[in-house]
């Protein structure tokens, strides 16, 4: 069986990256700086090491992985839109002081890191709305989970190996989601506007953004 630490798969290399990440905002750094992958596979966060590449689930398996190394809990926490309006996407929590904040990677730059100073998970989640969109400009976001803790799984090996990162995949799908608002609230959304489209759009990887009947990779 292979060994659950992240440390004993890493190159001498990887290593020295892994244990400079020692702060959330050094984690998001490093993501930052990891192209967005749009592949329709799951990286475990010692894949994400040795490919640098990484979608939005990865991010959030290799954040988690990484804030737990520095004394953070391994949770996430899953975005989620009506099906078929667009993509999830997965957060890494962490709090300080009793305060929320997250790191994620994201094709969009408006879904990315947040200071730990949201009195609420939902308070939180509702700063990624605004960047939360599809290509035709509608907010989708709708729902989000209760976090998730990695840590009850560490027997399938998630920080390790693809396999691992598969079965939170499909555990995430299964978990119950809450309404972020109402059915009236989004029959009264206004479109996102061309500036705000056009900014959060800085940077994005076009295939990895999500077509409506075609599976492209989370967030």
């Amino acid at each position: 069986m292979p060994s659950p630490r992240i440390e004993d798969h890493l190159t001498p290399q990887e290593l020295e990256i892994w244990n400079g990440l020692n702060s959330p905002v050094q984690i998001q750094a490093f993501l930052d700086q990891t192209p967005y992958s749009p592949e329709d596979r799951d990286r475990c966060p010692v894949t994400v090491m040795h490919d640098r590449l990484a979608h939005c689930l990865d991010g959030g398996l290799f954040a988690a992985a990484a804030l737990r190394r520095i004394g953070y809990p391994a949770f996430i926490v899953d975005l989620l839109p009506d099906p078929g309006m667009d993509d999830d996407h997965v957060l890494a929590i962490y709090r300080v002081n009793g305060s929320y904040g997250a790191v994620a990677k994201s094709n969009f730059v408006g879904l990315r890191f947040r200071e730990p100073i949201h009195r609420s998970l939902r308070e939180l989640v509702l700063t990624y709305f605004e960047g939360f969109y599809s290509l035709d400009g509608i907010k989708t976001l709708r729902y989000y989970t209760r976090p998730f803790n990695l840590a009850a799984y560490d027997r399938v090996n998630w920080m390790t190996t693809d396999e691992g990162a598969q079965v939170i995949e499909k555990r995430l799908m299964q978990l119950s989601h809450f309404p972020l608002i109402t059915k009236e609230m989004a029959a009264g959304l206004t479109p996102m506007d061309r500036l705000s489209y056009d900014a959060l759009m800085t940077g994005a990887n076009p295939d990895g953004i999500y077509v409506p009947g075609k599976k492209k990779a989370a967030g």
